[in-house]
């Protein structure tokens, strides 16, 4: 697809969708070495996340989008032997390094099942709560799949999720896609359309909750800055493992995808600090019953 077609072409969510699972598919790998920089950067919003959703000992727990599992390893360690999650994601390759991840750890209480969220095919009103970081933004008919996560809770059940909010507070990422739009002469996403701060907007994800029948809806705003020694770092970080930004980048030939990545790498420099990069970044957590 060359960037002019893309620009004229509707969305095709079942065509966005193949792509984004080639794309974690070629992406597991690196996803997963980042991994202790992703939980210390996420590791407090996942922490709140778990406390919204109170996970507790003997729970019985859904995570929507699981990705590489750091969250998933988090609510495991919380439910202790008596509880079990259920990781799930459209990429079985990802889900191979979650449930390495569990087993190495210990936590016999994680099991992985391909699943797309728009389509939770588990049992109805079995699960005490229902987790998603930073997964329910790519999501192109979000209420599908937050409809699907309230069938899955039991009455009284939790759901909680982290995303980005708007890009203007999350300049370590809403640069880079912008750059990359411009390059790639992508038009901007219309709206409803899935993308990292399609739910940040003010009230945006509490009024998603709402829509999809659910109740006691909680919003809190977190502060999480991506650091790391250099821009550069926040680069390589971004290039190896941010399937987003592939997606936008594929109709460019290898000098110009070249050209966007240095053009990103000096924007972000205005990160750096005697203390190192420090990415702007600001996440929505919210929480929400049955």
């Amino acid at each position: 697809m060359t960037a002019t077609t893309a620009t004229t072409r509707p969305f095709d969510p079942a065509a966005y969708k193949t792509t984004t699972t080639m794309q974690w598919e070629t992406a597991a790998d690196a996803w997963h070495a980042w991994g202790p920089t992703l939980e210390r950067w996420l590791g407090p919003a996942t922490d709140l996340m778990l406390d919204l959703a109170r996970v507790s000992p003997g729970d019985r727990v859904l995570d929507v989008a699981a990705g590489a599992g750091g969250q998933t390893l988090a609510a495991a360690r919380r439910v202790g032997a008596r509880g079990a999650v259920l990781a799930t994601d459209i990429s079985r390759a990802i889900l191979q390094h979650a449930a390495r991840d569990a087993t190495q750890a210990g936590l016999s209480n994680v099991l992985t099942r391909v699943m797309d969220g728009e389509a939770i095919e588990v049992e109805s009103e079995t699960f005490d709560a229902v987790i998603s970081r930073v997964g329910l933004i790519y999501f192109p008919d979000q209420q599908a799949a937050l409809t699907g996560m309230r069938r899955a809770l039991k009455p009284g059940g939790r759901v909680a999720a982290i995303v980005y909010s708007t890009s203007d507070r999350n300049g370590f990422f809403s640069i880079p896609v912008s750059i990359i739009r411009r390059h790639a002469k992508l038009p901007p996403p219309a709206a409803g359309q899935p993308g990292p701060f399609s739910l940040g907007g003010d009230g945006v994800l509490a009024d998603a909750f709402a829509r999809a029948g659910f109740r006691d809806i909680e919003v809190q705003t977190v502060e999480a800055p991506l650091r790391l020694p250099r821009a550069i770092e926040c680069v390589r970080f971004e290039r190896e493992s941010f399937g987003a930004l592939h997606q936008m980048l594929a109709g460019l030939d290898e000098p110009s995808q070249e050209k966007a990545w240095a053009e990103i790498g000096h924007e972000l420099a205005q990160f750096e600090t005697d203390e190192g990069f420090v990415g702007e970044c600001e996440l929505v957590v919210a929480a929400a019953v049955r």
